[in-house]
């Protein structure tokens, strides 16, 4: 995006590099300045990220069965 264009949308930009994106100036068809965030935020913990991958999961106090017992002997 051109300088000229950029000083109608700062707050369009300061929101984009806000969200994480990236941000580059241009002066004459060349870029000159990268907009990003300062404190770049921490992606958010999402519960259930892995939800549809995993489909069973081992009751960890049952015994193991002879077949994998003896895999670890």
């Amino acid at each position: 995006m051109n300088i000229a264009e950029a000083k109608a949308k700062l707050s369009e930009l300061i929101a984009a590099a806000e969200r994480g994106e990236e941000v580059v100036l241009a002066r004459g068809g060349h870029p000159v300045v990268r907009i990003v965030a300062a404190f770049p935020t921490k992606p958010k913990f999402r519960f259930g990220v892995a939800a549809g991958e995993v489909d069973r999961v081992p009751d960890f106090f049952e015994p193991m069965a002879e077949d994998e017992l003896a895999l670890w002997e």
